[in-house]
């Protein structure tokens, strides 16, 4: 999605960046794991294909991707490349043609569930103008778990998310996010030092 191209949002733990060419390489080695195939429901990729994706998906209108750095590495080594300070990425996807006030959310659990980095992905991600609510009219998120994933399950519980609905055919749980005046707030509250910064090529630093 072009509308998070030029943005960069910085927190004390993660930074999220546009995902660009630059990540391709080490998110390919990421998407080689079986594991993360079948949590993901992905298909292996040639390199070629993956560099393919990642235009595809900043050129697609119904997909926001962000890259997730991680900040400590990023602030401890100057000059050091997004691409060896990658964690992780965060997805929106706007699948719902009956609904488009719904934005599905995804975290696939690459290097986050080792060090419990995960909501501090998603909160800068729901609380940002990008995260839908502002600039895309998005008052509902939804995430689509396996159900034997726990702590993913309860990772998105504790940022307010409700299971709504059980897939016994996908085996997986729905959870749903309203977007009301109470969760907004909470929101704002959580992630009050997050800053949102123009993106320029990788040259912003986190605070």
């Amino acid at each position: 999605m072009r509308l998070n191209q030029n943005t960069l949002l910085l927190g004390k733990k993660v930074v999220l960046v546009p995902y660009t060419s630059e990540h391709v390489p080490r998110y390919h080695e990421w998407m080689k794991s079986e594991e993360l195939q079948r949590l993901t429901a992905s298909e292996p990729l040639t390199l070629e294909q993956e560099y393919a994706m990642q235009h595809s998906w900043r050129e697609d209108a119904d997909k926001c991707t962000f890259i997730v750095l991680d900040a400590q590495k990023w602030q401890a080594q100057p000059g050091v490349t997004e691409e060896s300070c990658m964690a992780g990425d965060v997805n929106l996807f706007l699948t719902d043609l009956e609904d488009p006030t719904v934005g599905e959310i995804e975290v696939p659990p690459i290097t986050w569930d080792r060090r419990d980095g995960a909501s501090s992905c998603c909160l800068p991600f729901l609380s940002s103008p990008l995260g839908g609510v502002t600039k895309l009219g998005l008052t509902k998120f939804e995430a689509k778990i396996g159900q034997g994933n726990e702590p993913s399950i309860r990772m998105f519980q504790k940022l307010h998310f409700e299971q709504v609905a059980v897939s016994s055919i996908f085996q997986e749980v729905t959870l749903r996010l309203i977007m009301n005046e109470p969760v907004q707030q909470w929101l704002l509250e959580q992630t009050s030092h997050v800053e949102e910064q123009p993106y320029r090529d990788g040259s912003a630093e986190p605070c």
